[in-house]
């Protein structure tokens, strides 16, 4: 798979449930200390991110998506055997009661 630079909530959700069949964790991670509601999330810690498999993809939040966006660069050099994504429109566009089906992943 190709991986972009950002992915909406809509695609992370989707590519959350059709990774998790092939066994890739999908990872939220927060870069800002304010977790997102009903959804799963782990605080930014290096340490604990280089605890997943190697090929997991770390999706990255701040409040709007700029910042995560920004510092991709020092993301996918920091964990270079993981893929790097940021979240677009980050926790400001994240809506709460969104889901995807199973027909759609």
């Amino acid at each position: 798979m190709k991986y972009p630079n950002e992915w909406t909530q809509k695609e992370f959700l989707l590519n959350k449930k059709k990774l998790a069949k092939e066994g890739v964790d999908v990872v939220l991670v927060d870069t800002i200390l304010s977790p997102i509601e009903k959804a799963e999330t782990i605080t930014y810690n290096p340490y604990e991110l280089k605890q997943y498999k190697k090929g997991s993809v770390f999706v990255f939040y701040c409040d709007t998506g700029k910042a995560s966006l920004n510092r991709l660069k020092e993301y996918k050099e920091k964990f270079p055997d993981y893929v790097c994504i940021s979240l677009k429109g980050g926790r400001g566009y994240w809506r709460t009661n969104m889901m995807v089906l199973d027909d759609e992943a």
